[in-house]
């Protein structure tokens, strides 16, 4: 949700039960991305969830729906990593390197809309004090691979989303880098681990992880419209 924050129209939906929050959610294109509390009557969110689904809405994360189905043709592996010692080259992001922090994720994701005022509108929010960012630079200075990690608090396990390397970057390590420099932050934080999920047919980024150091958890099935 922090990475989503970054759009200054960013919706947000928060359900309640007498008073208690009981789940948060958001759109993410035409999936209704859930997170619950251990008690949460979900078939009550689902039923109420109707109302924030549009005819298009055909899938949700993390929210069972009445009638629906799992997707099992495109599932997400999800990777943990434990706190240990590392080495890396990553510098921190802040105000002076937001720009170059932008550069990387235009250059790693096409289409990309990222720009220093939607970085600083995600800092803004109330998720900006949890953000870790991380830049890796090649000998001569030009911005390579970053990751963006999440604090969820101490004793808790953090999140990296996005990571990226400029495509005339890759194979020099810089990614590595960039994700263990975020993992470091995020442990000194106080993280007890640290989760990445990508689509399991990203088969070269599930290695990249496990070279990294993560170890796969569980392969997560989103709910699918019939």
């Amino acid at each position: 949700m922090g990475w989503y924050l970054r759009f200054d129209d960013a919706v947000v939906h928060l359900w309640s039960a007498g008073g208690t929050p009981v789940a948060v959610g958001f759109l993410d294109g035409h999936v209704l991305r859930v997170t619950a509390a251990p008690d949460a009557d979900l078939a009550a969110v689902a039923a109420d969830a109707e109302e924030v689904l549009g005819p298009d809405d055909d899938r949700t994360d993390g929210l069972p729906m009445p009638g629906w189905t799992r997707d099992t043709d495109e599932p997400w592996t999800a990777l943990t990593w434990t706190p240990r010692p590392v080495t890396t080259r990553a510098e921190l992001v802040g105000p002076g390197t937001a720009a170059d922090r932008v550069l990387v994720q235009r250059a790693a994701f096409a289409g990309s809309t990222f720009t220093v005022e939607r970085w600083q509108a995600m800092k803004r929010s109330p998720a900006g004090g949890l953000v870790v960012e991380t830049l890796v630079r090649t000998p001569s200075g030009a911005p390579a691979a970053a990751a963006t990690g999440w604090f969820a608090g101490e004793g808790r396990c953090g999140l990296l989303e996005p990571v990226g390397t400029d495509p005339g970057h890759r194979g020099h390590g810089y990614g590595r880098d960039a994700v263990l420099g975020a993992c470091a932050a995020l442990a000194e934080r106080g993280a007890s681990a640290v989760a990445v999920v990508t689509p399991s047919s990203n088969e070269g980024g599930v290695a990249f992880y496990r070279s990294v150091g993560f170890t796969v958890v569980r392969e997560n099935l989103d709910w699918a419209r019939a």
